[in-house]
């Protein structure tokens, strides 16, 4: 939250801190204030191995060390130089809520708390609700409360996102022609200088003019631009200079996490479950994975039938990809047969991302599918999972996002992407051209 000049107080809704545990860090001088409602609600998502119940339970152990038995006093001191937090009891819902709302539940409860705290401070202080659910935002805004978004790991710009590529036109013809010769190399200081282009560590090229071009790549530790071509992965070529740009770097092992957005019929996941394949014997297990959104807030139980039959509809895209590769050979091709006998070994496994919890990542090459439907923190908890020798690969289309609180600028993909776009390790290819068919194509565009 950006520093204000006079303190205001903010009021914090339940997906707040199931989104970030730490986020009563993060509003500087700025007083804070937590409905009982809300500590009622983490309360039934304090079971569980989801992301949302480590925060829940974190974030109780954080708010009973900082305030004791202070909480419900006039809140306690969040440090030199921040506010105070406090937990804020209410014998129901207002009268005013009551009148224009009528049921009473837990968003209400929240309203109502709002009004009462605004009413009892002096008049020029700020109270602003903080919460990720719009719907309670536009309520708060039509009886006078001011709301927000939780922006603190918000990007500020999708539009300018990192794209991981550049084209360079007019480009000198005798350049490209040492990157044919070997070494397949040339030093890239003088090229950036030359065409006043960022140096990014991995970025993507295409050199071209009229006559000539070429597909490179900026190796950070060298600082050369080096050729790279179209290379085939278990049986999947690519069809356009982004895939082979993405072939290249899911199949780099000196980079260890790459991330792939693009749209519908890109190849986002198809190309890392091939070059996962391709580059097998690097790693001791494939470990492919999902987040399964529509349960991310309710227990598992809520549907019908065993637990292998509730999650199969959310895996089977992974299969469905998985299949296409294995079509790329006969039957009786040992290629094709590979693959059921990595499956047999769980050499290569496929399983919701919440499996995770418990593994070591040990040269694993661990995709992770459907990246944008995570929040920054579930991003940091894979990464920071990492161990020696593993890769880690997150696809996702950054626009297309099932998760209620997350949008284009506030998802982990994209936070991912903004925060890692200079590291050595890093390397992102944003795929643009479908090339799942031209009706798929066209649909993606017009629709």
């Amino acid at each position: 939250m950006a520093k204000s000049k006079s303190p205001k107080t903010f009021i914090l809704d339940t997906n707040v801190i199931l989104h970030d545990s730490t986020c009563i860090t993060q509003f500087q001088e700025n007083d804070i204030v937590i409905p009982l409602t809300v500590i009622e609600e983490l309360d039934h998502f304090k079971r569980g191995s989801q992301v949302i119940n480590l925060n829940a339970r974190e974030f109780a152990r954080k708010l009973d060390a900082i305030t004791g038995n202070e909480i419900f006093n006039g809140g306690v001191s969040l440090g030199r130089g921040k506010g105070k937090v406090r937990v804020h009891i209410s014998k129901g819902l207002s009268k005013e809520i009551t009148e224009i709302f009528k049921e009473d539940n837990a968003d209400h409860r929240i309203l109502s708390v709002a009004m009462e705290v605004k009413r009892k401070l002096p008049a020029n202080r700020v109270v602003i609700l903080v919460t990720k659910d719009v719907n309670l935002r536009m309520k708060a805004k039509a009886i006078g409360i001011p709301a927000e978004d939780y922006s603190t790991d918000r990007i500020s710009n999708v539009e300018e996102l990192y794209s991981g590529k550049e084209i360079i036109e007019d480009f000198n013809s005798d350049i490209i022609a040492a990157l044919y010769k070997v070494p397949f190399e040339v030093q890239a200081a003088p090229i950036m200088k030359k065409y006043k282009t960022e140096y990014v560590p991995n970025k993507y090229f295409i050199l071209r003019n009229q006559n000539y071009s070429v597909l490179t790549y900026l190796d950070p530790n060298k600082e050369l631009f080096k050729r790279i071509d179209k290379v085939t992965a278990y049986g999947i070529k690519p069809r356009n200079a982004e895939q082979a740009f993405a072939v290249d770097a899911l199949m780099n092992p000196d980079i260890p996490l790459v991330s792939i957005t693009g749209k519908a019929g890109t190849g986002k996941t198809l190309l890392a479950l091939a070059a996962s394949l391709q580059s097998k014997r690097n790693y001791r297990q494939i470990y492919v994975a999902r987040p399964v959104v529509p349960l991310s807030n309710k227990d598992i139980g809520y549907l019908p039938g065993d637990v292998e039959s509730k999650l199969a509809p959310y895996m089977q895209p992974l299969w469905d990809n998985l299949k296409v590769i294995q079509d790329q050979y006969p039957e009786s091709d040992k290629q094709h047969q590979l693959i059921n006998q990595l499956l047999k070994d769980q050499k290569l496994v496929i399983e919701p991302l919440s499996y995770i919890r418990g593994r070591s990542l040990q040269r694993i090459y661990f995709i992770v599918d459907e990246a944008q439907n995570l929040t920054p923190h579930e991003i940091k908890t894979i990464i920071t999972r990492a161990g020696e020798g593993a890769k880690i690969v997150l696809t996702g289309d950054i626009y297309q996002i099932d998760h209620p609180y997350l949008d284009s600028q506030s998802n982990g993909l994209s936070y991912l992407i903004d925060h890692f776009k200079n590291q050595k390790l890093y390397a992102h290819i944003n795929l643009e051209k479908g090339e799942r068919s031209e009706l798929a194509e066209l649909a993606s565009n017009l629709l």
